[in-house]
């Protein structure tokens, strides 16, 4: 049987999230694999893939911060705010200044209600809004709150007509970054995408601890799920009677102030609790 854990791949470009997914299966012998977060097929970095009974961490590691750096291109606008779309506006760009960029960009940081873009996967009336889209459907999204914790630029370079910017962006979970460049380059009045996209970290999982495909076929790495659950969550060991309220499922008398995750005396990995209440109880229970 595989083992429980998690895969850091660093997901090359051309591919989908779930050829990733196909790919960790055959190389970890299981069907039981899925992964935190969808990268587009334009984006490269960090996808984190769950195998077997880790693959019930990834919905908590979804709602992780993220890191990324991109490339935004202002001077034109694409139906999906990335280079993969048809063009449907352009205008000089090459004469915006770049303290000009700098500020607009700075009002991206902070709190911010965003309109995700019309590609992504959020459902609208039982369907995927990219699916809405590629179909020629009109799709409206609800504008969402995120939270831009930083976002640094550094640089800024002509090209042609148009103006690049590298920057780098840290996210709370469902920040599009191809919304950010579609929003500055609506508010410069020149329209904006994304060139490039490569992801940088989830949660403490960075480039530092992922492996491209060709390294995973060499030798498939997996990050044995207690320490996977040690490296995103607080930690909490317990003793031997509390071990055995969690196996049962019971709630704590337990002081924790965010979700946490548990472990017996020996190390193993029990559980991930919340604090409701004025107690911890149980999220998701990982043992018998």
């Amino acid at each position: 049987m595989a083992t429980s854990g998690l895969v850091v791949v660093d997901k090359p470009a051309g591919i989908t999230s779930h050829d990733v997914v196909a790919r960790v299966r055959r190389l970890a012998g299981t069907r039981k694999v899925g992964h935190a977060g969808t990268l587009d097929p334009m984006a490269t970095g960090v996808l984190v893939v769950g195998v077997e009974r880790a693959t019930r961490l990834l919905g908590h590691l979804m709602l992780t911060d993220k890191a990324y750096d991109a490339t935004v291109r202002l001077g034109v606008a694409t139906v999906t705010d990335d280079a993969e779309g048809d063009v449907v506006a352009e205008a000089p760009a090459a004469h915006l200044r770049p303290e000009q960029v700098e500020a607009e960009l700075g009002r991206q940081v902070g709190e911010i209600l965003q309109v995700p873009t019309a590609v992504s996967a959020i459902k609208v009336d039982g369907r995927r809004a990219y699916q809405r889209a590629r179909a020629g459907e009109e799709v409206e999204l609800a504008a969402r709150p995120v939270t831009v914790h930083a976002l640094e630029v550094h640089d800024q370079r002509v090209v042609g007509d148009w103006l690049d910017v590298d920057i780098s962006v840290r996210c709370s979970s469902g920040t599009y970054i191809r919304a950010i460049a579609r929003d500055v380059g609506a508010a410069l009045g020149v329209g904006g995408h994304l060139t490039a996209l490569r992801r940088t970290a989830v949660g403490p999982y960075g480039l530092d601890a992922a492996r491209t495909l060709d390294e995973l076929a060499a030798e498939t790495t997996i990050l044995p799920i207690a320490d996977a659950a040690r490296a995103a969550f607080r930690s909490v060991d317990l003793d031997e009677d509390r071990a055995r309220d969690v196996r049962h499922g019971r709630p704590l008398e337990l002081e924790i102030s965010s979700l946490t995750a548990v472990f017996a005396p020996d190390g193993e990995f029990l559980a991930l609790y919340e604090p409701r209440d004025g107690r911890a109880r149980p999220v998701a229970v990982f043992v018998g």
